[in-house]
């Protein structure tokens, strides 16, 4: 889909660039509005899964649901001197403009985090790295390191659940208690750190031996180049904040 091809050092800074501009408000009309319009985006333009996009944002919405409460339990005194108070029990009081604040802290939560998940389900992470290596003149030692890295981890994972199953067919228990657990798992940190250690030698050879020295290149057998569905994204994102800002500005 068209989300999935853009450059990701564009997507990257684009936004980045948007989460800064957008802290510098706390409006929550402004991010009901962007985040309409990127919902729009996300689910028009790309191949996400609206049951993923879901899973993933439940934790995100119940740190927005507490972000909220707590917001509206523990206002800043200036906002109890609000003019329109909404809502007075005892000591609980509510006024338009903490509800305001409250609401507007919640949808930053969520629109964040849907920009986060915009990009994270649209990017490749080698993609990624190459992207980084080629327009924001990543060291490639780095770069190939921590691609290297990426790879290590199913690896691991898979050597874990051999060393479990292992472990079960010699007749060794679950662990019941908090220490049993503790010295369970310390039991597989000694195996998986040598496991790894190895992998990462094997790697630096076979990437010597092939001619990597880490020096910076000039070609590339993969390039991500600069188009010109990349400077639409942006253009996309910033009209999208400039309707947003203007709905905000003529509802207050």
């Amino acid at each position: 889909m068209w989300l999935h091809s853009i450059n990701p050092s564009v997507k990257l800074l684009t936004i980045l660039m948007t989460i800064i501009v957008l802290a510098l408000f706390l409006d929550p009309v402004l991010y009901f509005v962007f985040w309409i319009g990127l919902m729009i985006i996300t689910f028009f333009l790309s191949a996400i899964s609206w049951k993923t996009w879901a899973l993933l944002t439940a934790p995100f919405l119940f740190m927005a649901i507490g972000y909220v409460w707590t917001a509206m339990l523990f206002p800043n005194e200036e906002l109890l001197k609000g003019e329109h108070m909404l809502f007075e029990w005892g000591w609980l009081i509510l006024t338009e403009e903490s509800l305001m604040r409250s609401a507007g802290l919640g949808m930053r939560v969520i629109v964040f985090s849907a920009l986060s998940l915009l990009f994270v389900l649209t990017t490749k992470p080698v993609l990624f790295m190459l992207s980084l290596m080629q327009q924001l003149k990543l060291p490639t030692r780095l770069a190939y390191g921590i691609m290297a890295g990426y790879q290590f981890l199913p690896l691991i994972k898979d050597e874990f659940q051999i060393m479990q199953r292992a472990q079960q067919i010699r007749g060794v228990g679950r662990p019941q208690t908090l220490k049993e657990r503790v010295s369970h798992w310390k039991s597989f940190v000694i195996p998986l750190l040598a496991s790894a250690i190895r992998k990462a030698e094997r790697t630096a050879v076979a990437m010597e031996s092939r001619g990597f020295t880490g020096e910076p290149r000039s070609h590339w057998y993969r390039e991500i180049p600069l188009q010109k569905r990349d400077a639409v994204f942006v253009a996309m994102i910033g009209v999208l904040f400039i309707v947003s800002f203007t709905v905000s500005s003529i509802l207050q």
